[in-house]
Order: structure tokens, then sequence, then C-alpha cells
């Protein structure tokens, strides 16, 4: 049984922790007036997909990077340093995860901003979206403890839905000229 005196120290604890609610007294700061308003979306079209890029990058989150790539997924990009001119060189999904994931634990603050649309090709199969093609400017920033670098260059992505409903890109073709 337990005492009465118990209940009473106890009791001015307990209350205080409800009154705090879910605050968090080591979690980090918030910079709330220049943090970026970007939320998770449901991938219901491509900018949303974009959205949720963005949203990866920032927050470095790799299970929401995974879900915006298709099963199929291709990233595409030029290396002047093969053969004697470069050529293009492509690799797939699990690579690119892999990829991405070093990127995220190698750079403690990562910005990536969407710029203008270059063009739109929206392919039509009967009355269906089948896909869309996209070429979007971009401005990424990559800071850390001993190195910090900025690009900006031009993508092109391709998406599609999924059984699911769900936008997600199935090629990445890096156009930047670095």
């Amino acid at each position: 049984m337990i005492k009465t005196r118990s209940l009473i120290k106890i009791w001015p604890a307990s209350a205080l922790l409800l009154l705090a609610g879910c605050f968090n007294p080591f979690a980090p700061k918030l910079d709330y007036l220049n943090a970026p308003s970007i939320v998770i979306t449901s991938q219901r079209s491509p900018d949303e997909v974009l959205q949720n890029f963005v949203y990866a990058y920032t927050f470095k989150d790799s299970l929401v990077y995974a879900d915006i790539l298709d099963s199929s997924f291709v990233f595409v990009f030029f290396d002047p340093n093969i053969e004697s001119s470069g050529r293009f060189v492509s690799w797939g999904r699990d690579v690119d995860l892999k990829t991405t994931g070093e990127l995220f634990k190698r750079y403690e603050t990562i910005t990536l901003t969407w710029n203008s649309t270059i063009y739109e090709d929206t392919t039509f199969a009967d009355t269906t979206i089948v896909e869309i093609e996209l070429s979007k400017t971009l401005q990424l920033n990559l800071f850390g403890k001993n190195d910090e670098y900025s690009f900006s260059g031009s993508a092109v992505f391709n998406f599609k839905t999924c059984d699911d409903k769900k936008w997600r890109i199935t090629r990445w073709k890096d156009e930047s000229h670095m």
C-alpha cells in the first residue's frame, strides 16, 4: 500500500510533467523564423514528390527519400573523367540510396531549393497520365565540419503513378555543368 506522504511528494512532480506537455528539454531548439515550411506530402502529384525530395534532403530522412524513388529508378549523370572526353554514367535505386545516405551522414546541413521549371512534358494514354517529364533548376548547399559546397544546376525528372496512387521518380538525369 502506498503511503499518503509518498503520494503528496510525487503529485507535484507528476503535475509539472503534465503541464510541460510534449516539451523535450533535451531536443535541439528549432529556429521557427528561418525554418522551411515543408511537410511530408502524400505524393499525389510530381510537385508533391519534389516537395518530399526537399524534405528528405533538409531533414536527412532516408525513408522519405526511398519512398520518392520507383523500384525501376535510374540516376544518369555525365562523368568528364571517364575516357578522353567523358561519357554518361548511370546507376540504379540501390546505389542511389546508398550514395544519398552517405551524403546525409557527411553533411550537417543540406539545403535544396527548386528554382524555375524549364519545361514539362505530359504523356497521355487514353485519359490517364502515364508519365510526366519535368526539367527544373536547383540550388544545393552542403555544409560539413570541414567543407562547404554550393551547386547550381538543372535536372530532368521522369515521374509515374504507381499502384498505390503515389507518384514516384523513375529517372533523374543531372544536367548540371560543374
